[in-house]
């Protein structure tokens, strides 16, 4: 009896760390895809989930590059990856943009997380302004998470200088890209 109840914890404890992982960002993997995943896995990683090809043209009016929408079986968009290489099934993976909420760090941070979680758990490296968000930079992660300017208090369409104590505590995490150079 002791054999089968430890058996059977054993076996949830595994299961658990495994649900968890495919929703894991670290430096390097994003749940189940790490720096040397290849386009040409995708389909197999996301075999329960919907992916959908997005292959950039290079015309002027298309995309100029590829990217890879992923959906959950309910339609809720999870992540879009970008290869390295447009048209090339070999290609590893450029970036991947978080999109949903499950999606977290080990210490928490995800798209529900306010700047002040960044702030007290990674270092924010550098921040660029764009005319809609401030970027910031978290080469710990080798990540970009943007914050919607209107999130600060600025209204002008501008690329003005954003320093880190412009931003409240409470600026919301507008988009989580990760980087895999």
């Amino acid at each position: 009896m002791k054999k089968i109840t430890l058996i059977t914890l054993i076996s949830l404890v595994l299961v658990h760390c495994t649900k968890e992982d495919n929703f894991l960002i670290a430096r390097g993997p994003v749940g189940k895809i790490t720096t040397g995943t290849k386009v040409n896995e995708l389909k197999a990683i996301f075999a329960k989930d919907s992916l959908v090809s997005n292959l950039g043209k290079d015309d002027f009016a298309a995309s100029p590059y590829d990217e890879f929408v992923v959906y959950d079986k309910n339609g809720n968009h999870l992540l879009t990856i970008r290869p390295k290489e447009q048209n090339d099934s070999t290609s590893t993976i450029e970036s991947v943009q978080i999109f949903d909420k499950r999606y977290k760090t080990a210490t928490g941070l995800g798209l529900n997380s306010a700047f002040k979680d960044i702030v007290n758990d990674y270092k924010v490296d550098k921040v660029e302004s764009t005319f809609t968000t401030a970027v910031l930079f978290v080469n710990e992660l080798d990540a970009t998470i943007a914050i919607d300017k209107k999130d600060l208090g600025i209204k002008d369409f501008g690329t003005q200088k954003i320093a880190l104590e412009q931003i409240p505590d409470l600026a919301k995490i507008k988009t989580f890209t990760l980087w895999f150079d």
